[in-house]
Protein backbone atom coordinates (compact mmCIF):
# COMPACT_ATOMS: atom_id res chain seq x y z
CA UNK A 1 0.00 0.00 0.00
CA UNK A 2 0.74 3.52 -0.76
CA UNK A 3 2.04 6.19 1.99
CA UNK A 4 -0.86 7.32 3.41
CA UNK A 5 -0.63 10.82 4.95
CA UNK A 6 -4.20 12.54 7.18
CA UNK A 7 -4.36 16.51 7.52
CA UNK A 8 -7.19 19.01 7.67
CA UNK A 9 -8.88 20.32 4.23
CA UNK A 10 -8.86 23.95 3.95
CA UNK A 11 -10.77 25.72 1.59
CA UNK A 12 -8.82 26.20 -1.91
CA UNK A 13 -9.94 25.27 -5.34
CA UNK A 14 -7.70 21.93 -4.91
CA UNK A 15 -10.06 20.80 -1.85
CA UNK A 16 -13.08 21.56 -3.97
CA UNK A 17 -11.42 19.83 -6.84
CA UNK A 18 -10.77 16.84 -4.56
CA UNK A 19 -14.02 16.55 -2.69
CA UNK A 20 -15.72 16.66 -6.05
CA UNK A 21 -13.80 13.96 -8.03
CA UNK A 22 -14.67 12.17 -5.16
CA UNK A 23 -18.09 12.47 -4.62
CA UNK A 24 -18.27 11.51 -8.39
CA UNK A 25 -16.72 8.27 -7.48
CA UNK A 26 -18.65 7.28 -4.91
CA UNK A 27 -22.17 7.96 -6.80
CA UNK A 28 -20.75 6.48 -9.72
CA UNK A 29 -20.21 3.36 -7.34
CA UNK A 30 -24.31 3.83 -6.86
CA UNK A 31 -24.97 3.20 -10.09
CA UNK A 32 -23.05 -0.07 -10.13
CA UNK A 33 -25.92 -0.83 -7.54
CA UNK A 34 -22.94 -1.64 -4.38
CA UNK A 35 -24.53 1.53 -2.84
CA UNK A 36 -27.24 4.31 -2.45
CA UNK A 37 -26.18 7.59 -1.89
CA UNK A 38 -29.03 9.76 -0.85
CA UNK A 39 -29.75 14.04 -0.68
CA UNK A 40 -31.73 16.22 0.97
CA UNK A 41 -32.60 19.52 -0.71
CA UNK A 42 -34.14 22.34 0.31
CA UNK A 43 -34.95 24.15 -2.84
CA UNK A 44 -31.97 23.22 -5.22
CA UNK A 45 -29.30 23.42 -1.74
CA UNK A 46 -27.91 19.94 -1.11
CA UNK A 47 -28.32 19.99 2.58
CA UNK A 48 -27.60 16.47 3.92
CA UNK A 49 -26.36 13.09 2.73
CA UNK A 50 -26.06 9.72 3.87
CA UNK A 51 -24.84 6.85 1.87
CA UNK A 52 -26.08 3.40 2.13
CA UNK A 53 -23.52 0.44 1.72
CA UNK A 54 -25.11 -2.81 -0.09
CA UNK A 55 -22.09 -4.44 -0.94
CA UNK A 56 -21.36 -6.47 1.92
CA UNK A 57 -19.56 -9.97 2.00
CA UNK A 58 -21.00 -12.97 0.91
CA UNK A 59 -21.82 -14.42 4.33
CA UNK A 60 -23.63 -10.73 4.88
CA UNK A 61 -26.50 -10.81 2.58
CA UNK A 62 -28.82 -9.41 4.93
CA UNK A 63 -26.87 -6.56 5.92
CA UNK A 64 -26.54 -3.42 5.06
CA UNK A 65 -24.25 -0.34 6.48
CA UNK A 66 -24.72 3.33 6.85
CA UNK A 67 -21.95 5.37 5.94
CA UNK A 68 -20.98 9.36 5.42
CA UNK A 69 -23.94 10.67 6.48
CA UNK A 70 -22.95 14.90 6.61
CA UNK A 71 -25.78 17.68 7.18
CA UNK A 72 -25.19 21.06 6.66
CA UNK A 73 -24.03 23.02 10.05
CA UNK A 74 -26.69 25.96 8.87
CA UNK A 75 -29.31 22.79 8.80
CA UNK A 76 -28.81 20.83 11.61
CA UNK A 77 -31.44 20.31 14.22
CA UNK A 78 -34.40 20.28 10.89
CA UNK A 79 -35.10 16.78 10.97
CA UNK A 80 -33.02 16.06 7.74
CA UNK A 81 -30.81 13.48 9.21
CA UNK A 82 -33.97 11.91 10.51
CA UNK A 83 -35.16 12.10 7.39
CA UNK A 84 -31.87 10.50 5.51
CA UNK A 85 -32.49 7.73 8.13
CA UNK A 86 -35.45 6.95 7.47
CA UNK A 87 -35.30 6.95 3.78
CA UNK A 88 -32.30 4.48 4.21
CA UNK A 89 -34.33 1.98 5.75
CA UNK A 90 -36.88 1.92 3.55
CA UNK A 91 -34.36 1.50 0.40
CA UNK A 92 -32.71 -1.26 3.11
CA UNK A 93 -35.57 -2.66 3.26
CA UNK A 94 -37.08 -3.06 0.03
CA UNK A 95 -33.55 -4.72 -0.78
CA UNK A 96 -33.99 -7.20 1.80
CA UNK A 97 -31.74 -5.90 4.12
CA UNK A 98 -33.01 -6.78 7.60
CA UNK A 99 -29.71 -5.56 9.50
CA UNK A 100 -27.94 -2.27 9.14
CA UNK A 101 -24.85 -1.27 10.65
CA UNK A 102 -23.56 1.81 11.44
CA UNK A 103 -20.27 3.69 12.97
CA UNK A 104 -19.68 7.32 14.80
CA UNK A 105 -17.49 9.37 16.52
CA UNK A 106 -17.28 9.01 20.05
CA UNK A 107 -16.51 12.34 20.49
CA UNK A 108 -18.90 15.14 19.03
CA UNK A 109 -20.10 11.72 17.06
CA UNK A 110 -23.95 11.48 16.03
CA UNK A 111 -24.63 8.43 19.09
CA UNK A 112 -27.76 10.22 20.19
CA UNK A 113 -29.46 10.85 17.42
CA UNK A 114 -29.01 7.07 15.90
CA UNK A 115 -30.66 5.97 19.45
CA UNK A 116 -33.58 8.00 18.82
CA UNK A 117 -33.55 6.38 15.37
CA UNK A 118 -33.75 3.15 17.42
CA UNK A 119 -30.19 1.99 16.78
CA UNK A 120 -28.91 0.12 19.35
CA UNK A 121 -25.29 0.32 20.81
CA UNK A 122 -23.33 -3.00 20.07
CA UNK A 123 -20.07 -1.41 21.74
CA UNK A 124 -17.02 1.20 21.49
CA UNK A 125 -13.17 0.99 20.09
CA UNK A 126 -11.32 3.47 21.69
CA UNK A 127 -8.84 5.33 19.50
CA UNK A 128 -10.27 4.15 16.38
CA UNK A 129 -9.34 6.86 14.43
CA UNK A 130 -7.68 10.19 14.07
CA UNK A 131 -9.42 13.41 14.92
CA UNK A 132 -9.19 16.18 11.94
CA UNK A 133 -7.12 18.38 14.58
CA UNK A 134 -4.45 15.87 16.10
CA UNK A 135 -5.27 13.58 18.96
CA UNK A 136 -7.44 10.08 18.37
CA UNK A 137 -10.83 9.47 18.98
CA UNK A 138 -12.85 6.29 19.64
CA UNK A 139 -15.63 4.74 17.82
CA UNK A 140 -18.94 3.53 18.33
CA UNK A 141 -20.74 0.73 16.94
CA UNK A 142 -24.74 0.46 16.71
CA UNK A 143 -27.11 -1.81 14.73
CA UNK A 144 -30.53 -1.59 14.00
CA UNK A 145 -32.77 -4.94 13.17
CA UNK A 146 -35.41 -3.76 10.61
CA UNK A 147 -39.10 -5.14 11.09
Amino acid sequence: MSDITIHPLGLNSATVDALAALIVETVAAADEGLRVVLGAFEDDLLVGTLTLLLDCPPNQPHRAEFAKMMTRPSHRGRGIATALINAAEQIARAKGRTLIVLDTASDGGAGPLYERCGFRLAGEIPNYALKPHGGYTGTLYYYKELA
